[in-house]
């Protein structure tokens, strides 16, 4: 009997979302049971995932600068193990461009063992901002990944038995370097190292940024204190009670509004079954 997974890396809760309802509906229209697994904690990615030919795994993740997130990469590659398994790659972008993230998914779970039968990009609130994307994905998308998902249903039902290719999905290969922000005069913007600040007056001593946040660099102690590396997902920052945490530096605020101010036009979710764009 098919079993259906969700499987994520969620900072701030749309990718998640996505996943699923995609995976939800699929096991509706299936009748089969619906599992989920979050790695997005940090203690999850140490273990391994093993799948097998009765599964059905829809696996996503946001898009970081234009690609799968690079902190992501050792887990899939290493610790995921697809059996056979049919899968459906989503990634998330916050309104700009997925780029070549969903390739760069496919060919992962092609190389882990899994048959890649449909994909999806779909837009959500992007992290850096609380405008760009707002309220993605809405009702609208809701339905588009209902649809989505009996499009599904009704290729498997249509090839049962048949082996099918890997489904085309826009990108290019070989993968493009991850997207560089760059300032008014065309020189690049280095963000990596920044690393959000905590108000003392507004913080209440919750410890739940340092639960939030998918690195494990959040100190619970003194949540003040960012101790490992930041990948600016900024769970910590929508998910604070009291808005205490926040990012000030200049070159990551001049990211944040270019993107505000160019990417403001409502992007289209892409969808792929089969070997054509649905």
């Amino acid at each position: 009997m098919t079993t259906v997974w969700a499987v994520y890396f969620s900072g701030t809760g749309t990718t998640e979302r996505t996943v699923t309802h995609i995976a939800g509906e699929l096991a509706r229209l299936l009748a089969a049971p619906c599992r989920s697994l979050d790695f997005t904690r940090p203690q999850v990615r140490q273990q391994e995932l093993d799948f097998c030919q009765s599964d059905l795994v829809v696996l996503g993740t946001p898009v970081y600068a234009g690609r799968v997130p690079n902190v992501l990469l050792p887990f899939l590659r290493e610790k995921v193990r697809g059996g056979g398994a049919l899968a459906v790659p989503v990634v998330l972008f916050g309104n700009r461009n997925y780029d070549d993230a969903l390739i760069e998914l496919r060919d992962i779970l092609q190389q882990d063992g899994f048959r890649c039968v449909a994909a999806g990009a779909f837009v959500g609130e992007h992290s850096f901002s609380r405008t760009l994307g707002a309220g993605r994905p809405d009702d609208g998308d809701m339905a588009g990944q209902a649809a989505f998902a009996r499009e599904i249903c009704e290729k498997l039902a249509g090839q049962a038995g048949t082996e099918m290719a890997p489904v085309l999905v826009r990108g290019e290969t070989p993968i493009r370097p991850y997207y560089t922000p760059r300032d008014r005069h065309g020189n690049p913007i280095n963000i990596l190292k920044v690393k959000p600040k905590t108000d003392p007056d507004r913080c209440g001593g919750c410890g739940l940024c340092a639960e939030l946040c998918p690195m494990g660099s959040i100190d619970p102690a003194d949540v003040s204190q960012v101790r490992g590396i930041c990948i600016k997902c900024c769970a910590c920052v929508k998910g604070c009670p009291s808005g205490a945490k926040y990012f000030d530096d200049p070159g990551y605020l001049y990211h944040q509004h270019e993107l505000e101010d160019i990417y403001s036009r409502p992007a289209e979710n892409a969808l792929f079954a089969g070997n054509f764009r649905a």
